[in-house]
């Protein structure tokens, strides 16, 4: 299977924050950002993919900055490592008030998806090819980021994990 460049995935998707998507404090509301993430991130995983996927984790999504109402959100994600069947994600959200002319980034993460075929089941996915340093630095802690997740969803034991051991032990084994 051929593999693909992460700037092959990469899109970028905008959202006005209107009132109906505010909390009481004219503050966007947290998962009406995960809801827009996720499809952003789903759209750069199928672009890699060319396959339906689902969403299989999210990593912890942190608030930076409050994002309010009025603010234009723009969400940039690319594909980070392809492993057997899913792809890790990575999502840069960035807030911009338009007349103060202000941009800030507010969030980041990686979410997880996995491809499927026809039936649901699935499917091989094509290896994602770093090409910059910064591509580099993703693709190699996506493993233990992998591991991190697998570890806290019960399907690997912390001994089982080695990228993880080898960052806090120097272990290699």
């Amino acid at each position: 299977m051929k593999g693909k460049s992460s700037k092959e995935s990469f899109t970028i998707m905008n959202e006005l924050v209107l009132p109906n998507d505010t909390n009481t404090l004219n503050n966007l509301m947290g998962g009406r950002l995960l809801h827009w993430m996720d499809i952003a991130a789903a759209i750069s995983a199928q672009k890699h993919c060319n396959r339906i996927v689902v969403t299989a984790s999210v990593d912890n999504v942190s608030f930076q900055h409050p994002i309010k109402l009025g603010d234009v959100i723009t969400i940039e994600a690319k594909v980070s490592r392809a492993f057997t069947t899913s792809v890790e994600v990575r999502l840069d959200v960035y807030a911009q008030n338009i007349p103060s002319g202000t941009k800030v980034k507010s969030n980041e993460a990686y979410y997880t998806f996995v491809a499927l075929d026809q039936n649901g089941r699935t499917i091989p996915v094509p290896p994602m090819l770093p090409e910059t340093d910064e591509e580099v630095e993703l693709y190699e802690g996506a493993l233990r980021r992998r591991q991190l997740r697998l570890i806290l969803g019960g399907k690997m034991k912390p001994d089982d994990a080695t990228e993880l051991k080898a960052l806090f032990f120097g272990v290699t084994k």
